[in-house]
């Protein structure tokens, strides 16, 4: 009799907890949803203005940057050029992407109060600025500091998986590429950059949005995109599977993962895949999403 019971009990309870699940999906769950390439472009497109980047010098070419955005918005980063920069040749120029709660000044430093820049964008950045590249980096949307302290980017992915709000997330991600767009204006307007050799490269989240920009942006020339998540059409307009067939790059390095626990094998290959340009790699790695010491050596050949 208590044996019943108890089994009762449990396919009662099985019952609720399943019940209770496919009413939280019906209600909050992410559904996927259709966008064309040409709601995408009208997503991402601005209002061109004239830009005022505010340069501060700092020390050995480094220089702090500010900006206003296409909706007012403060951007802030860095400048920094190589130590044999030759005033009198325009240079390449690198941008580089942090990744999602990171900040740009991981591009810079291999540690930020004690913590080791476990992605090792300083490295990259370090063999850009070796090469020859001026390197440009700025804080994404919520991150550094463009933190908002009331709605952090926790907050926005709690929402996101939890709740099925999307908007917060995607409006992050759009307004950060947007961003990015801008200071490419900039760049177009200045002299000692080569406007042939304008690159983009960036980490996770960093590696996602660098996809993106590259597909709207025919302004870049060379994308490197190391493991960036996996996404789909719950969050179409941030996915760049809806992105990168459109791309017109002269290179572009995908770097990905063999476990990683933000994308499997099987998406980053399909990814690649559904890139479609000539000079195209796929470099996968050991590890996981945090790419073991030294991975950075196996790039050199991208600059």
């Amino acid at each position: 009799m208590i044996k019943r019971n108890w089994k009762k009990l449990v396919f009662v309870t099985v019952g609720a907890i399943a019940t209770i699940a496919a009413i939280w999906y019906i209600v909050f769950g992410l559904k996927p949803y259709h966008v064309t390439t040409e709601q995408l472009k009208q997503t991402y497109s601005y209002q061109k203005k004239d830009v005022n980047i505010k340069l501060q010098p700092l020390e050995n070419g480094h220089f702090a940057l500010e900006y206003q955005s296409f909706d007012g918005a403060t951007v802030n980063g860095q400048l920094v050029y190589p130590s044999n920069y030759d005033s009198t040749k325009p240079i390449p120029v690198m941008i580089g992407v942090h990744g999602m709660g990171r900040s740009y000044v991981r591009w810079l430093q291999e540690s930020i109060k004690g913590k080791d820049t476990v992605e090792q964008t300083d490295e990259l950045a370090k063999m850009a600025l070796a090469k020859g590249y001026a390197v440009i980096v700025i804080d994404a949307r919520n991150h550094g500091k463009r933190k908002n302290p009331d709605y952090n980017i926790k907050d926005v992915m709690y929402d996101l998986w939890f709740w099925g709000k999307r908007a917060p997330y995607e409006e992050m991600m759009i307004d950060t590429v947007k961003d990015h767009r801008i200071l490419l204006d900039w760049v177009a307007e200045q002299a000692q950059f080569d406007q042939n050799q304008i690159s983009v490269a960036g980490y996770s989240m960093g590696g996602q949005i660098s996809l993106i920009l590259s597909s709207l942006d025919n302004r870049i020339d060379k994308v490197l995109s190391i493991v960036p998540p996996a996404s789909s059409d719950t969050v179409a307009r941030v996915s760049p599977h809806n992105f990168v067939n459109t791309l017109d790059v002269e290179k572009i390095w995908l770097v990905t993962a063999d476990n990683d626990k933000y994308a499997s094998v099987s998406e980053n290959v399909e990814l690649f895949e559904t890139i479609n340009i000539k000079q195209k790699r796929h470099i996968i790695i050991e590890g996981e999403h945090e790419l073991p010491e030294g991975y950075y050596k196996k790039l050199q050949g991208w600059y």
